[in-house]
């Protein structure tokens, strides 16, 4: 608020770059807030009919093991729990015919033990169609990002300000020096 206090050295263009500052301030605020709502939703509604158009293409269908999977050094550990091997894998597509794929599973299955796998229309290996929490952890993704755009858009217009006004401040000292400064300049 010290720019608008009545000071003699204060010029218009301090109270100017003051009212930018809070003009800024305000709005900055504002406007990351409703992008990044808008960018949550657009991105959501995006991949909600990304993944129900692979839910209604990509069907699940059983799969036998063609050899057995590779054993994990710990069994039992918690990363025993979470770790998959790709092998190869035996099913029918959806036009019927015999097809083989490599696919990952979890460790220690034995040869000729029915797993699961997601083929597309035309029989490929795909994969799951998008779960929600993928689908969220997107559209807050892109809202963080169009909040953080507008943010640095903000900040960038202020910057901008500041050395336009800047340029103004030392012009206008220049056209006072050059007034004043031959005065200051003789010598008794």
């Amino acid at each position: 608020m010290w720019r608008w206090r009545g000071n003699p050295l204060c010029r218009r263009t301090d109270r100017i770059q003051g009212w930018i500052a809070l003009g800024l301030l305000v709005l900055v605020p504002c406007l990351a807030a409703v992008t990044a709502t808008t960018a949550r939703d657009t991105v959501r509604d995006h991949y909600r009919a990304v993944a129900e158009h692979q839910a209604r293409s990509r069907y699940f269908t059983p799969a036998v093991l063609v050899h057995d999977a590779p054993r994990h050094p710990e069994p039992g550990s918690p990363e025993a729990r979470h770790t998959r091997y790709p092998v190869t894998v035996r099913y029918t597509d959806p036009l019927g015919h015999e097809r083989t794929a490599r696919t990952e599973v979890e460790p220690g299955l034995r040869g000729g033990s029915t797993t699961g796998l997601w083929v597309d229309a035309d029989g490929s290996p795909a994969r799951p169609p998008m779960p929600a929490a993928e689908i969220r952890s997107r559209a807050l993704g892109w809202a963080l990002l169009a909040f953080a755009a507008v943010t640095v858009a903000g900040i960038a217009v202020y910057d901008g300000c500041c050395r336009i006004l800047l340029r103004r401040n030392s012009a206008e000292w220049d056209e006072a020096w050059a007034r004043t400064g031959p005065r200051w300049s003789r010598f008794p």
